[in-house]
């Protein structure tokens, strides 16, 4: 690729990529990685590092990275849903060809495509490479999954929130992503360590192994904000989303992939995967919001804001805004709970869409209600809904 000298220069040359080659589309996502491949099977990728990723975003970028590819003759099938291709050496000095008009503003938060690809370059040069070490990934269709790389590609969407939780395609992630013994933030094959097992131990090269799972840790890919906290690295899976202000604490806490914050929160239980925390919501000491699999029929959980989940408690239900689940309740779908005429006249007046006659509900009918407080009944055992009136607010000096 030639060295384009202006913007106007760079532009037309975008425009020709997409005017030229046959099929072209501009993808939904695409980044450049670095992979880790098996020790044992060397082909297998294992996990995928992405310094940056792109969603819906910077298709000039892409124009440029398609066509480099092209001129090695790496011909982009824009009908597949997800394409991987190695690059090397050459891909990289055609892009930074094509991104001279932007060279001086590479290391600026305009440009950081062309700051990876510069980054990259470098490094290659000084201390040479893998061959098959980095790849370019790019997702045109929010499909099923089928590579390792586009799936860690969508995951560092969800934790980077560049895509909402639940709103995008995960299916095929499982069946995708290898499972493997992670050792200080490195994936090793299990075939390897069966393989090589005897050699290992007794040269005392065996590896400390933190844990073995499909899924690395968050904190292994993601820098969180500043007044975001996770005290402990397992708490956290890769795919999750934090908004800032989260605090995760130690203990029973854990938030899975796909799952998460949108605000300010206290985590000290656990969210499962596809449920949502709202913004000055707190997460008591052990409680739990169950996940699609664990009860709801397949409805995701979503809870409000300012909401409070006492310790050990367990919500199966979406609840509106400022509801609280009393310590060691079960609030599930099935569940009857009982609400008393004078309190079901307040409950209406905060919920104005809703139309309740009786006295005794299943959870499922009080679902997405706000304002309600949870409780049982500690003499007769029976487990009541009531109009709340303790306004849940977070230490602010802690988040």
């Amino acid at each position: 690729m030639q060295i384009i000298q202006t913007t106007d220069a760079f532009k037309a040359l975008i425009e020709n990529i997409k005017t030229s080659t046959t099929g072209y589309k501009d993808p939904l996502a695409f980044g450049i990685c670095r992979v880790d491949l098996g020790q044992l099977n060397v082909d297998k990728v294992l996990q995928a590092t992405y310094p940056i990723i792109n969603w819906d975003e910077n298709f000039g970028s892409a124009a440029i990275f398609i066509k480099a590819l092209a001129d090695q003759g790496v011909e982009i099938d824009f009908t597949q849903n997800e394409v991987v291709c190695n690059i090397n050496l050459q891909f990289l000095k055609d892009c930074l060809n094509a991104f001279t008009p932007y060279s001086d503003e590479a290391y600026g938060d305009a440009h950081k495509n062309i700051q990876v690809v510069s980054s990259l370059y470098s490094q290659i040069i000084n201390n040479g490479s893998m061959e098959g070490e980095f790849k370019v990934c790019f997702i045109f269709e929010d499909a099923p999954l089928q590579s390792v790389e586009a799936s860690y590609l969508k995951l560092y969407a969800l934790s980077l929130a560049k895509v909402g939780l639940r709103e995008i395609n995960l299916n095929g992630a499982f069946g995708a992503l290898p499972n493997v013994a992670w050792s200080n933030g490195q994936p090793i094959e299990l075939d390897y360590l069966r393989e090589f097992e005897i050699d290992l131990k007794l040269s005392g090269e065996y590896p400390h192994i933190d844990f073995v799972d499909k899924f690395p840790r968050f904190l292994q890919h993601i820098i969180p904000a500043d007044n975001t906290r996770i005290l402990e690295t397992s708490k956290v899976r890769f795919g999750a989303q934090l908004a800032a202000g989260t605090t995760v604490m130690p203990g029973a806490s854990y938030i899975n992939f796909n799952a998460g914050t949108t605000g300010v929160s206290m985590v000290e239980g656990r969210i499962s995967s596809s449920a949502i925390v709202g913004d000055g919501s707190d997460v008591g000491g052990g409680a739990s919001i169950l996940g699609v699999l664990s009860g709801t029929d397949g409805n995701p959980i979503s809870i409000g804001k300012n909401c409070l989940l006492g310790a050990n408690s367990v919500c199966g239900i979406p609840l509106g805004d400022g509801c609280i689940i009393d310590a060691g309740l079960a609030i599930l779908e099935g569940t009857k709970i009982g609400i008393y005429p004078e309190e079901l006249k307040k409950i209406m007046e905060v919920n104005t869409n809703a139309n309740m006659v009786g006295e005794v509900f299943k959870g499922k009918q009080l679902s997405f209600f706000s304002g309600l407080h949870f409780r049982q009944n500690s003499l007769t055992g029976e487990i009541t809904a009531s109009r709340s009136t303790r306004e849940i607010k977070l230490n602010a000096d802690l988040h």
